[in-house]
């Protein structure tokens, strides 16, 4: 009961709207977030209320400021499923791809898709270098998000190719935000971007604000980028 107390509470305060559906989802997928983590590495935030507040609103409240409705997304290096799951849980309605590199988190990506009896999810296992150049991937999404622990200028080389002309890519960032913004502004202009907006909301329990960086994509990515398995990494665009 907490779990779906502190989540609806969190939701209610931006002017998200839930129900009973959506709630009980996301609890039956946090429940085997829990399970599962005891036997491959998912998170390190296992308390009720933290979850509620830290991976699940913090991946619903997207849909605050983006239209997500009947989009192809794609969640690039989802690991957990956050924010793709969610986001799809609270909007059925979105055509969601998850890829992660490893092979176990995907296996526990598709047992909560089958558990929660979710449709147009497609798994993906491998790099995002590898995808992106893939014909039937690249630059066939609406939009491109990831939360994964990389700086902006090395995302946007992973996410952006993945996008429409068109499109957006919504990057998930701490309070170093800016800095990484201004480290990235090569980068994203190369890649075909451009930095629309920066959205902002509180995570009471956390005590901390959180940014949403909504890049619009407005030209083609050159076909060189994103570069091969860990140049990124290694050699950010800067």
């Amino acid at each position: 009961m907490e779990f779906k107390k502190n989540l609806l509470n969190a939701l209610s305060k931006v002017d998200i709207e839930s129900n009973d559906l959506i709630l009980d989802q996301c609890e039956v997928y946090k429940d085997l977030v829990k399970e599962w983590n005891e036997k491959i590495n998912l998170t390190s935030i296992t308390d009720d209320v933290e979850m509620a507040e830290k991976h699940f609103f913090d991946s619903i409240v997207m849909s605050k400021f983006i239209n997500l409705t009947n989009k192809s997304v794609i969640d690039v290096g989802t690991g957990a499923g956050f924010p793709g799951l969610p986001l799809k849980i609270n909007d059925p309605t979105i055509k969601l791809t998850l890829l992660d590199s490893l092979n176990k988190r995907i296996q526990f990506l598709e047992k909560v898709g089958s558990e929660l009896g979710l449709s147009n999810v497609s798994y993906l296992h491998g790099r995002a270098e590898d995808y992106a150049s893939k014909a039937d991937h690249r630059e066939k999404y609406d939009v491109a998000t990831s939360r994964a622990v990389a700086k902006l200028n090395v995302l946007s080389e992973y996410c952006l190719p993945y996008v429409k002309v068109g499109g957006t890519f919504v990057a998930l960032k701490g309070k170093d935000y800016k800095n990484e913004l201004k480290d990235s502004e090569k980068a994203i202009h190369i890649l075909g971007g451009k930095v629309e907006k920066v959205e902002s909301y509180y995570l009471e329990n956390d005590d901390s604000t959180h940014y949403l960086v909504f890049i619009k994509k407005i030209k083609k990515t050159p076909f060189k980028y994103p570069r091969q398995a860990g140049k990124p990494t290694k050699k950010p665009l800067v």
